[in-house]
């Protein structure tokens, strides 16, 4: 017989404290996000395939669930990010000129896990700011994500930044081909110099170029370092420079801004190469090696959808967050209400009264089960108290120890 009961691999139920915890922290980070001017929107958790993965890069074509609609006989994704369609909102149905700012709450299903012991269904939160292409909108998003997850319970975030563009600009410096910058790509993600070296050995480089791109593993630190490694990026072009600026600026605002929190830099720091476009960053949190948020700027996105814009956010996987902080307590306790079994005149007026205290202790909060038994079985796990009749009216007592 088969186990009808178990789930796929990388899919999990949550079981109630879970689910109520998760459900209460996803309308407060709403409300964070709310009180910073940020519109909620939700988007479909089935659209079009070719219109998800517009602008998502290779990893998001890998990560997408594929169907086909029975309807129409085009392909259909279910969203394994809900970004890309946060950028269709605002391109093709906002159509706004001003500075947009949007905010979303919802599940993605992943094919393909990015890490290992990674969820293939998560619970994606995040923020996305569009139409602003300074570095005081990085600022604003790298600030609002630390503010949630200081709302997730988890105090002294370390924050790691970088730049995509630096690593891009060193490749179109050198001229290298698709191939090569593949290949510089992946050992990059390893930190692997022994491999950036055997790569660099066999290309057409100057000596400027292959020495800073066999040193991009080694430039990472303290943000009071940042500008040491900066200023070894100089003489590789205008655009490094830019860049190089632009991460500066951003890096001096957060130190200033929030000086309660660890920043570090890492201009070897690559996830998301294919989509970024600009700063990148992640928060970490101690005693857990995995980003519990992540995010950045990925201008031009809504190109695909018609309509090109500055843009820069952030998403975290409240699943995951929920795993890791279980030190917040639900109050699950409950008040139990009595059955009442007789239909005589007075147990009616008596059973209106209890209606009418079960209304008015739920309208304040409280909760309140009722009772279909009198034995003590009977009483569902969680009540702590009792309603039980006082002369005329009805009043709760905690149960006898």
């Amino acid at each position: 017989m088969r186990n009808l009961w178990l789930l796929p691999a990388g899919i999990e139920e949550m079981m109630p404290v879970d689910a109520m915890r998760m459900e209460r922290l996803r309308r407060a980070l709403i409300d964070v996000c709310h009180v910073h001017g940020y519109d909620l929107v939700s988007p479909p958790l089935l659209e079009h395939l070719d219109s998800l993965l517009c602008g998502g890069g290779e990893d998001l074509e890998i990560e997408t669930f594929k169907l086909v609609d029975h309807l129409s006989g085009r392909q259909l994704g279910i969203r394994a990010d809900m970004t890309p369609q946060i950028a269709r909102i605002d391109a093709h149905v906002l159509g706004a000129e001003s500075p947009t700012r949007l905010c979303y709450a919802g599940p993605v299903l992943r094919a393909r896990t990015r890490q290992v012991f990674e969820s293939r269904e998560q619970f994606q939160v995040g923020a996305e700011l569009y139409g602003a292409e300074s570095a005081e909108a990085d600022v604003e998003i790298v600030e609002l994500m630390l503010r949630c997850i200081n709302q997730c319970g988890f105090e002294g975030a370390h924050l790691d930044i970088g730049h995509v563009g630096i690593f891009r600009a060193l490749v179109q410096y050198a001229g290298l081909g698709h191939t090569m910058e593949a290949d510089l790509f992946d050992a990059l993600q390893r930190k692997s110099i022994p491999d950036l070296e055997n790569i660099v050995s066999n290309a057409d480089l100057s000596d400027l170029v292959a020495r800073l791109i066999v040193s991009l593993p080694e430039l990472r630190g303290p943000i009071n370092e940042l500008e040491n490694a900066l200023e070894s990026l100089a003489g590789a072009g205008a655009e490094i420079i830019e860049a190089s600026d632009n991460l500066r600026i951003v890096a001096e605002a957060l130190v200033l801004r929030q000086p309660r929190t660890d920043v570090y830099f890492d201009l070897s720091e690559l996830r998301g190469y294919h989509y970024h476009t600009g700063v990148v960053f992640s928060a970490f949190i101690d005693h857990h090696g995995r980003e519990v948020a992540r995010g950045g700027r990925y201008d031009a996105v809504g190109a695909a959808y018609g309509r090109s814009r500055p843009a820069t956010g952030f998403s975290l996987d409240l699943r995951q967050v929920i795993n890791l902080n279980r030190e917040t307590e639900i109050d699950d306790q409950c008040i139990l209400a009595p059955a009442i079994s007789e239909f005589s005149d007075d147990a009616r007026r008596q059973a209106d009264e209890l209606e009418a205290m079960i209304t008015m202790l739920r309208e304040r909060g409280e909760r309140v089960v009722r009772a279909y038994g009198t034995g003590v079985a009977d009483i569902p796990t969680g009540c702590n108290r009792q309603l039980v009749p006082d002369g005329n009216a009805w009043k709760v007592i905690p149960f006898a120890e």
